[in-house]
């Protein structure tokens, strides 16, 4: 087994931390650089910002926060939100950001992906956001727009294009499960895995430790985002990742 991330996931909206159920009744979680703070010394891999609702309110994302993030941030650092030309992603490197995740404009416009791969190097994450539709051929849709806006697509088919156009990693959040406390949506974790050959971050439910776990497992995520069992102080990094060792995965210490 290779050695699996624990990510802190820290949803952004008018500068602060957010957090809501299934993409909704979105509740203060706190500021962004005291969160990042606190998870860089709790022992987090990886770090993710992501401005939930600028794609749906059309609006770039938040470089200014970005910026104050960077300054803090020890670890690998992912931003995504809003973001749908080359400059606007430029603008969000340039802040600090060490990848970028594009959902709705990659959606919108595939060739961002390769474009943005070519000029940037390996630093484009896709963002998948799914519900389950059982008329799609993996009975998953892809949404966008914040998850307000059904595509037709099918989750699984855009995740392998997303790939060959140059994705270094997939992460696919179920609407079904997001903020829900039920855990992963382990089958399309599982399907996206077994059909792509770059990492897949499981996202969307945690509640529990054992939900991390059967993420990583049964979902054969490489890496398990999560955000209100952190901001919410119910687990730190630390827990997940004795946790993690007690069931025989491999984490960094």
């Amino acid at each position: 087994m290779s050695v699996k991330k624990i990510i802190p996931c820290l949803d952004m909206k008018n500068g602060r931390v957010v957090k809501g159920v299934k993409f909704v009744d979105i509740k203060d979680a706190g500021d962004p650089v005291e969160c990042a703070k606190e998870y860089i010394k709790q022992g987090a891999d990886e770090l993710v910002l992501l401005d939930i609702s600028a794609s749906l309110e059309k609006r770039k994302t938040m470089v200014d926060v970005v910026k104050k993030v960077a300054d803090v941030t020890t670890i690998p650092f992912t931003v995504g939100g809003g973001m749908k030309s080359l400059d606007e992603i430029k603008d969000v490197l340039d802040a600090g950001a060490d990848k970028v995740s594009i959902n709705t404009a990659a959606v919108e416009n595939p060739n961002l992906i390769k474009e943005a791969t070519e000029k940037f190097g390996k630093k484009i994450i896709v963002a998948i956001d799914v519900r389950r539709n059982e008329e799609m051929p993996s009975g998953y849709e892809v949404l966008i727009y914040g998850g307000e806006k059904p595509t037709g697509k099918d989750a699984l088919e855009w995740a392998k294009e997303a790939v060959s156009l140059g994705a270094i990693a997939i992460l696919p959040t179920s609407k079904d499960r997001d903020g829900t406390k039920d855990g992963y949506d382990l089958e399309i974790t599982r399907k996206i895995k077994e059909a792509v050959n770059v990492p897949v971050i499981a996202s969307g439910g945690v509640g529990n430790l054992k939900h991390i776990l059967d993420g990583l497992t049964e979902g054969k995520a490489d890496a398990a985002l999560a955000a209100s069992i952190f901001h919410y102080k119910e687990y730190t990094v630390g827990d997940i990742k004795k946790y993690l060792k007690k069931n025989d995965v491999i984490v960094r210490e």
